[in-house]
């Protein structure tokens, strides 16, 4: 990895409070992702998947004023419950646009939960790095939220 792609590459570490294996179908389960993924105030519409390496899977988002869109992206490493790889691509991207890889690991914190890291990339540009981050943030909380309002911790 170059410097420039690592200078635009996401990386996020996150406490969640549920079991590793409660998290893990929470980012794989259909019925589960349409509950937290998106920023705030998008849904989730349908989720298509094909959950094995080398199967696609299709978002749709729609925002709270505005057309849905599509991410869609091909499973490359699929480990229950600790890995999971994909890529990630708009179906329509903006010219700043390009497909990144989506590395998600997960490791158990007894009495408290799990430790969610995930890195992506690498961007085309930095508003596109920050457009992701704040993404996946406001994403993460929301599921770290519904963990915890069910009980799952």
């Amino acid at each position: 990895m170059t410097r420039e792609s690592e200078a635009l590459s996401l990386r996020v570490r996150r406490v969640l409070h549920a079991p590793r294996a409660v998290v893990f179908r929470a980012l794989i389960d259909p019925d589960e992702l349409a509950r937290w993924w998106g920023p705030e105030g998008f849904t989730i519409p349908g989720v298509e998947r094909d959950l094995r390496p080398g199967g696609s899977f299709r978002i749709t988002m729609r925002p709270p004023d505005g057309e849905a869109f599509h991410l869609v992206g091909e499973y490359r490493l699929v480990e229950p419950p600790e890995r999971l790889s994909y890529t990630f691509r708009w179906e329509e991207p903006d010219p700043e646009d390009r497909e990144t890889v989506v590395d998600l690991a997960l490791r158990d914190l007894p009495g408290v939960g799990c430790e969610l890291h995930l890195e992506q990339g690498s961007f085309a540009t930095p508003s596109r790095l920050a457009l992701h981050e704040e993404g996946w943030s406001q994403s993460l909380d929301k599921l770290d939220r519904l963990l915890t309002a069910e009980g799952r911790a």
